[in-house]
């Protein structure tokens, strides 16, 4: 099925949340290497992934499931709920404070069959089901991940999507 040009949709969003590493975490700070220290990487790279139905996570909320996931991971991925900060010379750091990474959920009036064959890059819907939160496009101290976890209308089928924004 070929996308619909003029496909109209709504997205909800509830407001970020910071997730946080489930337990406590060394509380560091980490220099970049140079490689990842360099002028020009200094961005975010958004990144869009939709995932069909799966049978084993009936009755589950996926959101949720994420939410959970994401606290557990970060407990051994510490340095990505910290903040980038930056010290003598320009040279970049992660401040392993622990704070969390920004999270948003979010429904959508659109099934992933009504994107037909779109869901290959460029997608032509990116802006549409993707946010910025305000504050938060700059690299220094801010989450270094933004994740939008968002399911859509077709629920009866469990498909999501998730939004990931890495510094």
């Amino acid at each position: 099925m070929a996308p619909t040009p003029s496909l109209l949709f709504t997205v909800r969003r509830r407001e970020p949340v910071l997730v946080a590493p489930e337990k406590p975490t060394p509380r560091e700070v980490k220099l970049l290497s140079d490689i990842d220290d360099q002028e020009g990487l200094r961005f975010q790279t958004p990144a869009i992934q939709f995932y069909r139905y799966d049978p084993s996570m009936a009755g589950k909320d996926p959101v949720e499931v994420i939410r959970k996931a994401l606290a557990k991971t970060l407990v051994f991925y510490y340095p990505f709920a910290g903040r980038l900060r930056e010290g003598a010379g320009r040279k970049l750091m992660v401040d392993c404070t622990g704070e969390g990474v920004l999270f948003i959920e979010a429904d959508a009036d659109v099934t992933l069959n009504q994107f037909g064959y779109a869901l290959q890059p460029p997608f032509p819907y990116s802006e549409e089901l993707l946010y910025n939160v305000p504050g938060s496009e700059g690299i220094l101290n801010t989450p270094l991940l933004l994740i939008q976890a968002r399911e859509g209308s077709d629920k009866t089928v469990g498909n999501i999507s998730l939004y990931v924004g890495c510094q």
